[in-house]
């Protein structure tokens, strides 16, 4: 790779070990995509989750952390993805107190380097959201995909120490989206049936996604009728990311790089139609009406303030069952306004409980379910029902209204 006069100076160690460390990552990294040089980004988003890091992770950040305050700081505004552990309450969901004391740990060395403890997934609808031709270097598939489709930005999906390696370099490897030609599609769906709810656009990118099924697939969609609001395109991307692993997509005259087929190279390629036997294909293993609920989940994506709205509505002069749990995961900005306009107050006299800074299946979610002896869990998110199968959970998907309706039903409702 070339290096400037710069990256030369921080690999030879003239601006600490933390830097050489992060340009000689960055050099592996961009190595491995045949990256030619590096390319300056305005921001870095790190994935760094307590249940991920384990003790080994914890520690290598500390040490960047005793460094001088020179050697250690950040180079670039870098902020984080839902924390593990929400330290405000943790005992009563079944996390131990080691759990919570290497959350503390990881937080004070996050701190020392100047990471702005943001937690949340949704940093496009709080934090300084990037722009058209931004280039960033981004962690959370849901961060990455709507930061590339929606605002026009780029960035590839960054591992925790990739991020953290362009947080202390200030750049990052120039491959994959960063380039031109990696942002044609290379995939074409047309529509048919057009999604309604938040549910409905989730599964429509999952479907999406999962025919897609590669990083590499860039899908361009014909068909859709109207403009999602920014909830509505987030479900859809962050299904679209986990059933596809899918960092970038683009919709017809919707999507900033995309006002016409042309504009990405989609005239020529062949369409695939997404039926309605697609969409059902989809949902079928996530129905389970009837049955018993032990654990309704608003997470992944973390909740924008208007579905905190959505929620609290819903939640008002009802009370869950009596063994259905109710937890809603937003960012620690977003509750602060909830807790303002009295969303969160709504929510709690239901019975549920609004955490803040954390997303359930990165929070130990295995651990959480044995402790409580929760099975089957419902939430309106794709995504997460994509995800929990894994941890021991037999999820079930519903709208927004059906889920609370499920709370307090004590059973699915659909």
């Amino acid at each position: 790779m070339k290096l400037s006069e710069k990256e030369r100076a921080m690999l030879a160690g003239e601006m600490g070990p933390a830097r050489q460390w992060a340009i000689e990552h960055q050099k592996q990294v961009g190595g491995m995509f045949d990256a030619e040089d590096m390319v300056a980004v305005s921001q870095a988003h790190m994935m760094a989750d307590p249940e991920s890091l384990g003790e080994a992770g914890v520690a290598f950040v500390e040490q960047f952390a005793e460094l001088s305050v020179l050697e250690r700081k950040v180079a670039i505004p870098m902020i984080t993805d839902p924390r593990g552990v929400d330290l405000s309450y943790y005992d009563p969901l079944g996390q131990t107190e080691e759990m919570a004391n290497l959350e503390r740990r990881f937080v004070a060395a996050c701190e020392k380097l100047g990471i702005m403890m943001t937690d949340t997934c949704i940093n496009y609808q709080t934090i300084m959201p990037p722009v058209l031709g931004d280039h960033v270097a981004y962690g959370d598939t849901g961060v990455v995909i709507y930061s590339n489709s929606v605002c026009g930005a780029r960035s590839n999906f960054e591992g925790g120490p990739s991020a953290l390696a362009a947080g202390l370099t200030g750049r990052t490897p120039r491959y994959g989206l960063h380039l031109d030609k990696h942002r044609q599609a290379t995939k074409r769906y047309r529509v048919t049936e057009q999604p309604g709810e938040l549910t409905d656009w989730g599964v429509l990118g999952a479907t999406i996604g999962k025919q897609a099924g590669s990083y590499w697939e860039v899908p361009v969609i014909e068909g859709i009728e109207s403009v999602p609001t920014s909830d509505e395109i987030k479900h859809f991307g962050a299904a679209m990311a986990s059933y596809g692993s899918t960092p970038l997509f683009h919709i017809v005259g919707i999507t900033p790089e995309c006002h016409s087929l042309k504009d990405v190279g989609g005239e020529k390629l062949a369409a695939e139609t997404i039926t309605s036997e697609d969409i059902s294909a989809l949902r079928a293993p996530f129905g389970a009406k009837g049955e018993k609920v032990d654990v309704v989940v608003f997470a992944a994506p973390q909740l924008s303030l208007v579905e905190m709205q959505q929620v609290a509505g819903l939640c008002r002069d009802r009370r869950r069952h009596q063994d259905t749990a109710l937890i809603v995961c937003t960012a620690p900005s977003v509750y602060a306004d909830a807790q303002r306009m009295r969303y969160n107050d709504a929510i709690e006299a239901f019975g549920g409980k609004v955490l803040q800074g954390t997303c359930f299946y990165q929070q130990y979610a295995r651990e959480i379910g044995e402790a409580n002896g929760w099975k089957r869990l419902l939430s309106n998110s794709t995504k997460i029902v994509n995800i929990l199968g894994g941890y021991g959970y037999r999820p079930a998907l519903a709208s927004m209204e059906d889920c609370i309706a499920s709370a307090v039903a004590g059973e699915i409702v659909q």
